[in-house]
């Protein structure tokens, strides 16, 4: 059975558990260095996810406190995901430096 948070008690619950964004991102660092992440970036993603996972939290599964750091965990290797980091929507998982030139982009060369 889903929570049945008001709003207030969700924001508070988020406020109190905000100190895990930044644990998740510190025992990450070397990950988000080596995928070239904007710490601010990062941050927000997490902000939003754990928001989702207040909301979405079912307390006849577990502990919150366990379920916030797993979300946040998966949410951060989101993140270095090739679809989310260069923002195409088919990308394939493995893309990496997917920069072209823009002469020989074929659409922009007709223009």
């Amino acid at each position: 059975m889903k929570n049945n948070y008001s709003l207030a008690e969700r924001n508070r619950i988020v406020e109190e558990n905000l100190y895990r964004i930044k644990n998740t991102i510190r025992r990450n660092r070397a990950l988000m260095d080596a995928a070239h992440l904007d710490y601010d970036d990062v941050y927000q993603q997490l902000a939003i996810r754990l928001i989702r996972c207040v909301e979405g939290f079912d307390p006849e599964k577990g502990e919150l406190g366990a379920h916030i750091t797993a979300q946040l965990q998966y949410e951060l290797l989101n993140c270095k995901d090739s679809r989310r980091r260069y923002g195409f929507t088919c990308a394939p998982r493995d893309l990496r430096g997917a920069v072209i030139s823009l002469n020989e982009c074929p659409e922009l060369a007709a223009a």
